[in-house]
């Protein structure tokens, strides 16, 4: 029988391409996944430590993994910080950091030797993934080369280290060929895909691409001419800094080759505090380039983040980031009530926000983009829209349009559509819509 390994896999998508990643290791070498702790030989969890919530939680899991089974191995961003992983639990077999899928391997090995004389075709081209069949994220660097003042990710994932575009690529294909239907591209900083190589030129079915963002979308956007591959495929664009080679994908988004979708984390409206984050772009310059964007693309879904409660950040810097959100008017938001993190330098700014009036602006900002997002909805009720699939019950279909990326934004929910299942395309009119979802009824 074969060995059998018991998987955690908590923090964000790039986390869980690092546990696909592992996962297929493990099937490629003949182990089993077992889906509870009593059932596996050791258990790996795989941690976020980005912010103290979510250490908190990464340490339970590993809390939990420890009683339920008693032998686990820690990897993931908390693992960077070995020492506070072993001072909560001494008795975890070995602890790695972020992207280390040959460290937790051998790991694996030296406490559940490998089976005898493993077939490789145990994993299939695509590898193991936690995603639905329809969707799968693609990962094409790791680390960050921004010293942001609130972040401590290069301290845990090191600097931007892009991976080959014929390696992303040749993924991306396998992707598409097993039945992909939606490809969503991810790292820390998207747009700076290929800087530490120097655009060096890779290649891709025999042909010259440079490593690059705008050729690896170019590329990405021919998949669905393959042979095998979906007829139709969505590639989504996040964590896309606003730098200015955006500005050239812009028109494929116009012509339908590129999903109308971009990520971009803008974090703040003033520019004193967006250079106390060390962030690049001002406010201004954002809602030029938005302007610009949408002059291009009408169609285009704008997805951003931001921090409220900066330190040092006055009631008049909040407003001028409320007065942006106004103006710009994005589609889908997130926002953060600023979170001291361990290592980050924004904890050494004088003047900082009590944790109340944070929170506080926290929710005011979010009432403001709710009335936006609620408005901007609105205006699809009436239209057509082609949607993907993404779980059918008793009261209909759950789907997503373009504007939706999968677990962050809205859906779409679609009377009369239990005929559907998950990953096929639907045709819906919209009928209703709230500051999130539409609500509406399959058409053709």
């Amino acid at each position: 029988m074969s060995p059998k390994v018991g998987f955690v896999s908590l923090g964000c998508p790039k986390a869980l391409v690092d546990s696909e990643r592992i996962l297929s290791q493990l099937r490629a070498e003949g182990y089993a996944i077992s889906p509870s702790y009593d059932a596996a030989d050791l258990v790996v969890v795989n941690t976020c430590g980005f912010i103290d919530a979510a250490v908190e939680e990464s340490l339970d899991a590993i809390g939990e993994a420890l009683a339920e089974n008693g032998r686990v191995i820690v990897t993931g961003c908390l693992g960077a910080k070995g020492d506070l992983v072993r001072e909560a639990h001494p008795k975890v077999l070995a602890v790695t950091g972020p992207h280390a899928a040959d460290e937790v391997m051998q790991a694996v090995h030296a406490h559940l030797p490998r089976p005898h004389d493993p077939y490789t075709d145990l994993v299939p081209p695509q590898g193991v993934r936690l995603t639905p069949a329809h969707y799968a994220y693609l990962k094409i660097s790791e680390g960050c080369n921004h010293r942001c003042s609130f972040c401590i990710i290069p301290s845990l994932r090191g600097d931007l280290a892009s991976r080959s575009i014929g390696e992303v690529m040749q993924e991306a294909e396998n992707l598409a060929k097993a039945g992909v239907k939606e490809i969503l591209v991810i790292s820390q900083d998207t747009s700076a895909y290929g800087v530490d190589v120097k655009y060096r030129t890779g290649f891709w079915q025999g042909r010259p691409l440079k490593t690059r963002m705008t050729e690896l979308v170019r590329a990405l956007s021919r998949l669905g001419e393959l042979g095998g591959a979906a007829e139709d495929l969505w590639v989504r664009l996040h964590y896309v800094y606003p730098y200015p080679h955006v500005d050239e994908i812009i028109p494929l988004m116009a012509e339908g080759k590129l999903l109308p979708y971009l990520d971009v984390p803008f974090q703040h409206a003033s520019p004193r505090i967006l250079k106390l984050m060390k962030r690049p772009a001002s406010g201004e310059n954002n809602l030029e380039r938005i302007r610009a964007w949408r002059a291009i693309c009408p169609d285009i879904t704008i997805r951003s983040t931001f921090i409220a409660g900066f330190p040092g950040e006055t009631e008049a810097e909040f407003r001028q980031l409320l007065d942006f959100l106004e103006e710009a008017e994005l589609d889908r938001v997130g926002c953060f009530a600023y979170s001291p993190v361990d290592g980050a330098k924004a904890n050494a700014l004088p003047d900082p926000v009590p944790a109340e009036l944070r929170e506080e602006r926290r929710a005011r900002f979010m009432a403001v983009q709710e009335k936006i997002s609620r408005r901007r909805l609105k205006r699809r009720i009436g239209k057509t829209l082609k949607v993907l699939v993404d779980a059918v019950d008793e009261q209909g279909a759950v789907a997503r349009s373009a504007a939706d990326a999968p677990e962050i934004d809205g859906v779409v929910h679609i009377a009369g559509g239990k005929a559907l299942k998950p990953g096929d395309w639907a045709t819906v009119k919209i009928e209703r819509a709230d500051a999130h979802d539409l609500w509406g009824r399959i058409i053709g």
